[in-house]
């Protein structure tokens, strides 16, 4: 019976790892601010005894140098620990993408068991045999019934012209402008008759109207005869 047994060490995930490296990467700020507040504490009690006590001056100053080394060293450590978030993060993303493609060659892997460069030919010719073989049974089905009765192209037309003839002639005599029918010709030869000499009449000569002028002048007369 062992009494000892050997610790199994614990499977960290990049998440687990990343949680805790923030953690920590927290505490290191607030270790940093509570810092940078003593720096001012000890700044404020040298200034205050810079000019009565030397010796309390100097010490302050000396705490203040070494905080701002402890102050250094936790920027250091924070750089760092961002650092490794960042590879954690970056070695995470480039799994997943591997993980990814590996799934989708499986994929492929398994689809291209199923089937073969050979037989994708086969399947092509024989498509492209069926596809000619629709297009010849369409094009005999769209072909139109030989009777073994021959035409002449010259007979059919001439009856198509005599048709549209006869469609015209019916036309016409629908809306009255028939042709008229045919005038008898006559041997009767055509004599001139002469026009009958009309009258002379005599022209009235056209009144004269008297100007603008002579009628003023009229009717001045006229007034000064009234008032004579």
């Amino acid at each position: 019976m062992h009494l000892f047994r050997k610790a199994t060490a614990t499977k960290v995930t990049p998440k687990d790892a990343i949680i805790k490296l923030r953690e920590q990467l927290e505490l290191l700020e607030k270790r940093e601010k509570f810092l940078e507040s003593q720096i001012d504490k000890e700044l404020k009690v040298a200034r205050a005894n810079a000019s009565k006590n030397k010796r309390a001056a100097l010490m302050a100053l000396k705490k203040k140098k070494a905080i701002e080394g402890q102050i250094e060293r936790i920027s250091g450590s924070r750089l760092t620990l961002e650092q490794q978030i960042m590879t954690i993060e970056t070695a995470n993303i480039n799994m997943e993408t591997m993980n990814a493609m590996k799934t989708a060659a499986n994929a492929l892997n398994t689809i291209h068991k199923n089937m073969d460069i050979n037989q994708v030919d086969k399947i092509m010719d024989s498509l492209a045999d069926e596809m000619a073989v629709a297009n010849e049974l369409s094009e005999a089905i769209t072909r139109p019934v030989d009777n073994g009765m021959e035409y002449d192209d010259e007979e059919l037309l001439k009856e198509l012209e005599d048709l549209e003839q006869e469609e015209l002639d019916q036309r016409l005599l629908n809306t009255g402008l028939g042709a008229a029918p045919p005038v008898p010709e006559t041997n009767v030869p055509a004599t001139i008759v002469a026009a009958p000499e009309l009258p002379s009449v005599a022209l009235q000569p056209r009144p004269v109207r008297p100007s603008k002028a002579e009628e003023e002048d009229e009717e001045l007369a006229a007034l000064r005869a009234s008032m004579a």
